[in-house]
């Protein structure tokens, strides 16, 4: 049986709770996951029939480059820029709120995880924008201070939305939260790791026939097609294993440093408890 009790956990519960928690709510997480991806894999197709039709007329010697080539080509990155964007924001938004709600022994749907994080994507794009910076800075500075900083960072996203934070009070809160315990995040972040280089070790195998194909368009159309989809499923199924741990981790520090089970169990049925910190606790 799936133990919901509220409590510190070692690292091994945190895993095997992150787990369970994705097994038993499978097609939750994966719609999540999965539902604004499709825009990204869309996308990924229209571009990849667009500039294989480009190769092929370059090939027939019919003139590639052109004015209008290289304004729909800008117009394409623009587009997808945007796209991405958005499905990061509501499949990372979306799975963390999720957990939440199910974590604290409550219910919620696929379409109510969308509903909830539309309300917070400006905030959440300022959350991630300030950790892509501060992490850019740390692996400029060499790669363990990056690595570092990762994991220092783990749990600002959970803190964003839980907690209703801008992005620089998010970051702040992270670091607060994970003192003493950046080795333990990084923990975390390797088995997310090990599991997403297996999955992109078999979706490498699909590199094969394209690398015998580079001389039919059509052969090497499908077969980059191929790839997006095998990608989109593998990124589908992988990405909220981290999402879920992170958040898991994230509560695991709030009942450790702040009694946040204590607060939850005077009063479960609050919708603003998750948002209440213990006195003194720093931002």
């Amino acid at each position: 049986m799936f133990d919901t009790t509220l409590r510190p956990l070692t690292l091994g519960e945190i895993i095997d709770r992150s787990f369970t928690l994705y097994r038993r709510n499978f097609v939750l997480f994966l719609g999540i996951s999965a539902i604004p991806r499709i825009l990204t894999l869309a996308t990924g197709l229209i571009q990849t029939l667009y500039f294989q039709d480009l190769s092929a007329a370059g090939v027939r010697g019919t003139p590639a480059v052109t004015v209008a080539n290289l304004r729909t080509t800008a117009l394409f990155y623009l587009v997808s820029l945007a796209v991405g964007i958005f499905v990061y924001l509501y499949a990372q938004g979306g799975t963390i709120l999720a957990v939440t709600e199910l974590y604290l022994g409550r219910t919620t749907s696929i379409s109510a995880s969308f509903r909830r994080v539309t309300g917070e994507l400006g905030a959440l794009f300022g959350v991630v924008v300030l950790n892509g910076l501060a992490v850019g800075a740390g692996l400029i500075c060499l790669v363990i201070p990056g690595i570092y900083i990762v994991c220092r960072l783990l749990v600002c996203l959970p803190a964003a939305l839980v907690e209703d934070l801008g992005p620089r009070e998010s970051l702040s809160r992270s670091f607060d939260l994970t003192r003493d315990n950046a080795g333990r995040a990084f923990l975390i972040i390797l088995v997310f790791t090990v599991l997403s280089s297996g999955a992109g070790a078999v979706a490498g195998f699909a590199f094969i026939p394209i690398a015998r194909s580079h001389n039919d368009p059509s052969v090497l159309r499908l077969w980059t097609s191929v790839i997006l989809v095998v990608q989109f499923f593998n990124t589908s199924l992988i990405t909220p294993i981290l999402l879920i741990a992170s958040s898991v981790f994230y509560f695991d520090l709030r009942i450790r440093k702040e009694g946040f089970d204590l607060q939850f169990m005077l009063d479960p049925h609050s919708e603003h408890i998750a948002r209440v910190r213990a006195p003194g606790s720093i931002l």
